[in-house]
């Protein structure tokens, strides 16, 4: 499966200052730790580190793209022409002091002559925080296999890019569990809906309008044409299949919260906004990560219950942008079952649709308990849930009807 296949995650053990002094010694260009032709054998500023005026004339200390800190060195402003780094190196100064001053701006001298460590500090650290976000943001959009980009930012604190979480675009099994593709025939249609296309054969309704929207009540499963089907790629019944039509960002909240993800374009009432994919999983081994993750708080274990409760899917360390999506206790997102190429009820793939019109800008979440709008009269409306907690976790979505609790 794609993102997994013929390849293991293995931590570098360089520094990326070794590997870029490797990349010189070599002659070698590098361009994902930022050795490119343009900085090979000359210098680029990177970011700023501080500042001090000496004689009336004001310097800049300039870490040089591609080299380590060792090689930084002081320059005159009119050596710099780098309008848009000097502009972020002054942005976070500001918002050093303004952070300082309970959110208020404070006045800065502007005759300053050197910049205290502390605020030197900031600086430096917000300007590794941005390279490292850009850097995760371009590895995102490499990895994802959906035409619509991913965004990120943080205007909140200094966190940078999770340490162990690897993008993927489908599921990804754990060793020992083998995940099929059972389908060999498709519908013979050619204008779908048919009366004998793919969720006819399995006995429910086409879960979509001509629009191109979901029809159908929650709990119950979408059935999408396959691989085999004649129909075309504009069939009106593939929607799940060709990915995330929206920007979407993942950003830092400013409530506690961590990373939460929100829409950049408007999304309409019952559309498809994205797909739930991780690590697959036995129940056992389930119950006993649960437990670990208990402990700090964490909720990405869903059981796939559809049809049984054998497999888990466990998003904490492989994921797409889904796995940054908050709880909410009034969500504007769904989750559906969702069978393709794989007809395996243990299997179904778990799709989010938006439950209401959402705004650009708006954050996205789902109820991590799947309660409120599913019809719980329905055989199958517990088709995805949570795996069972054993240690409470105070919710702290803000809804009107917030139930305290993400369990």
């Amino acid at each position: 499966m794609e993102g997994w296949r013929g390849a293991w995650y293995v931590p570098c053990l360089a520094s990326l200052e070794t590997l870029q002094e490797l990349c010189r010694k070599e002659n070698l260009r590098c361009k994902s730790i930022g050795i490119t032709n343009r900085n090979l054998k000359s210098y680029e500023v990177e970011y700023l580190c501080d500042y001090k005026v000496e004689e009336g004339t004001a310097y800049y200390l300039v870490k040089w793209k591609g080299w380590p800190e060792s090689s930084n060195t002081w320059e005159p402003e009119k050596n710099l022409n780098c309008p848009l780094i000097l502009q972020n190196f002054l942005s976070d100064k500001n918002e050093y002091f303004s952070r300082m001053g309970g959110g208020k701006a404070l006045k800065v001298r502007n005759h300053v002559k050197a910049l205290q460590p502390a605020v030197a500090d900031y600086i430096v650290k917000k300007a590794k925080q941005r390279i490292a976000l850009q850097r995760w943001k371009e590895e995102l959009n490499r990895k994802k296999n959906h035409k619509a980009m991913i965004l990120v930012e943080n205007t909140v604190d200094l966190e940078g890019p999770p340490l162990d979480f690897y993008y993927i675009n489908e599921y990804k099994p754990a060793p020992g569990i083998n995940v099929v593709n059972g389908i060999t025939t498709g519908c013979e249609c050619t204008d779908c809906p048919a009366e004998k296309c793919c969720p006819k054969e399995a006995g429910f309704i086409l879960a979509y309008n001509k629009q191109k929207k979901l029809k159908i009540q929650p709990g119950l499963p979408i059935y999408e044409c396959n691989s085999f089907c004649r129909c075309g790629p504009d069939c009106p019944n593939r929607i799940v299949q060709k990915g995330t039509p929206y920007t979407l960002c993942i950003f830092r909240t400013n409530n506690g919260r961590g990373w939460g993800v929100k829409t950049l374009q408007k999304i309409k009432t019952n559309s498809f906004v994205m797909e739930y994919v991780g690590e697959v999983i036995t129940s056992e081994e389930a119950e006993r990560r649960g437990q670990l993750y208990d402990n700090q708080g964490n909720t990405y274990l869903f059981d796939l219950d559809y049809d049984s409760d054998e497999f888990t899917v466990d998003a904490a360390r492989y994921g797409n942008v889904s796995h940054f999506v908050n709880h909410s206790c009034d969500p504007n997102l769904q989750v559906f079952n969702v069978f393709i190429d794989n007809l395996d009820l243990r299997l179904p793939r778990i799709a989010l649709f938006s439950t209401r019109a959402i705004k650009a800008g708006e954050e996205l979440t789902f109820d991590y308990q799947m309660k409120g709008s599913i019809d719980l009269t329905s055989d199958s409306a517990d088709g995805l849930s949570p795996s069972r907690k054993r240690i409470r976790t105070v919710c702290k979505c803000g809804a009107v009807c917030c139930r305290g609790y993400l369990n």
